[in-house]
């Protein structure tokens, strides 16, 4: 998931992605309160801006990702209202995708071009689907260009903020590291060399330089524990420079980089049982402010450029019964992590 650079908005949404009827609730919202744990979420209201979101279909969420007339889970674009929902691709399965900086292209993950390999499971590490390639397309679905031929897991891909680069997980005989290469899908580079840990969920900084990761150990892995013990990290883009970012023994989970070049939210399973919240944390900071306050699933969270919103994805008003995720967009401007002042 993510947000088009001209993203503008004026209030709060809720999206059921189920289905694309909007749910009226056209309030506006209070900023969220670091003192006291307030979540400024609801639905969302009736007006729009100029923005587009992205959202992608993964397997743990097929209630969600497939819709009516599909016969498998795919990655759709729709404007901030929820209206205008377009599908990408007709084919295979779809996993992670991204825009680029100028919001004219996005880039995803597909195994439309390997029918003839076992589908695999998005969710399970163990089973990712091989053949996942990775494409960029126009916002339509036209003009697709295949960036990778082969047949390992390609996915968790997003872009650098100048454009210059593809930032992606690849998985070569069950192990996975990430890996960058240019929009046309030369020159790639591996960047990370982990043997004892798993790496993946990988986004830039606006510095186009640092990158921020999320690992598991190999050996929690084949131990099964659950949930999944996670750890983040930084590095460099050249490899250089690893640094572990969390030092519990929980799990830390997918994280986002913030406009502001050192916050960054991402997720913590917390106590009573395994409850996803989101958090923010602070390259230059211990401190980490929890930024929901819910028992259902909440997590996938991402800022938008100027840093006044976060999205993600719930499960706080989901009926008894299948597990299903709603889009959710969240007032954070009091938080203060957008772009340095004139930028």
């Amino acid at each position: 998931m993510s947000f088009a650079r001209s993203w503008q908005c004026l209030r709060c949404w809720r999206l059921a992605s189920a289905s694309p009827a909007l749910r009226p609730a056209p309030l506006r919202l209070k900023p969220f309160d670091p003192k006291t744990g307030n979540c400024p979420c609801t639905s969302f209201p009736t007006s729009v801006g100029r923005g587009v979101l992205l959202f992608t279909g993964r397997q743990e969420h097929r209630r969600d990702a497939k819709r009516a007339g599909d016969d498998s889970y795919h990655v759709y674009t729709l404007n901030v209202d929820g209206a205008n929902i377009r599908r990408i691709n007709d084919r295979g399965d779809d996993a992670c995708s991204f825009y680029f900086p100028d919001g004219k292209r996005i880039v995803w993950t597909s195994t439309r071009d390997h029918p003839e390999l076992p589908k695999g499971n998005y969710s399970d590490p163990s089973n990712y689907p091989q053949g996942a390639e990775l494409y960029t397309s126009l916002l339509d679905g036209s003009d697709v260009h295949r960036l990778t031929d082969n047949t390992n897991y390609e996915a968790e891909v997003s872009v650098r903020p100048d454009g210059q680069w593809i930032l992606f997980g690849r998985q070569v005989n069950g192990k996975i590291d990430l890996w960058r290469m240019r929009p046309d899908g030369s020159e790639p580079f591996q960047i990370t060399h982990l043997p004892e840990w798993e790496a993946g969920g990988s986004f830039y900084f606006p510095d186009s330089k640092r990158i921020i990761f999320r690992a598991w150990k190999v050996v929690d892995q084949e131990a099964k524990k659950h949930p999944l013990p996670m750890s983040l990290f930084t590095i460099d883009d050249d490899g250089t420079d690893l640094k572990k970012i969390t030092d519990d023994e929980g799990t830390n989970w997918s994280p986002y980089p913030a406009p502001d070049g050192h916050h960054f939210v991402f997720v913590k399973v917390v106590p009573p049982g395994n409850n996803y919240e989101i958090y923010l944390g602070d390259l230059n900071s211990p401190e980490q402010v929890r930024l929901t306050y819910n028992n259902a699933f909440d997590g996938f969270p991402v800022i938008s450029p100027d840093g006044h919103w976060l999205l993600f994805s719930s499960s706080r008003d989901a009926a008894a019964g299948p597990h299903t995720l709603t889009l959710y967009l969240m007032d954070i401007s009091s938080l203060h992590i957008g772009p340095p002042a004139g930028n």
